[in-house]
């Protein structure tokens, strides 16, 4: 059975269909940046292997779509390095950092001048089922394998199920909140 015959018809139904004949007016973008900005995400580092080459690259744009099939949604950049690999690989792995790992995600994020697959140079990898690369010391690993891609505005919005899981140490995780990674400790308690 594939991923495709897995969800209801229903649950797809409009997801993507213009709701209005108008288009919508959005707010400025410097003032969306702005505002997002404040909207604090756990910091990921996305990598992929194969045909397309190796590459990966840091964001904050990952979240869950379901269960059942276990799907994640991820976003990059159509401009980014990485972004060209992932769509010709079909397969990418999101490594959810921990609160220490801030040099890596700099790594990956470009702003220490190194590209390419020089900056696996930083860090100590492993690979799961897609091949894309893990990084052992990742709070969480998700090895996913491409199901949809949507283009969205600037970016690729990457559909991917989930064919493994793999856990890391515990602890608290890198954030990154106001333009500055911070540590994800200090969370309320439950009652």
């Amino acid at each position: 059975m594939s991923w495709f015959d897995q969800r209801p018809d229903d649950a797809m139904d409009g997801a993507f269909t213009a709701v209005g004949p108008d288009p919508v007016q959005t707010v400025d973008p410097a003032a969306f940046r702005e505002s997002m900005s404040r909207l604090g995400a756990a910091v990921h580092i996305i990598t992929t292997a194969g045909p397309g080459g190796k590459a990966g690259a840091t964001a904050t744009a990952v979240t869950s779509v379901s269960d059942a099939p276990p799907t994640l949604l991820m976003c990059l950049n159509r401009r980014s390095q990485t972004n060209p690999a992932v769509v010709e690989n079909g397969v990418f792995c999101v490594n959810t950092l921990g609160a220490a790992e801030a040099q890596i995600a700099d790594v990956f994020a470009g702003r220490t001048g190194v590209s390419g697959s020089d900056r696996f140079l930083t860090g100590d990898w492993t690979v799961l089922t897609t091949g894309s690369p893990v990084l052992k010391s990742a709070v969480i690993a998700f090895d996913c394998r491409i199901v949809e891609v949507r283009s969205v505005g600037s970016h690729n919005v990457f559909f991917g199920a989930v064919q493994e899981v793999r856990l890391g140490p515990g602890g608290p995780a890198l954030v990154y909140h106001e333009r500055a990674y911070k540590q994800g400790v200090g969370f309320l308690q439950p009652r």
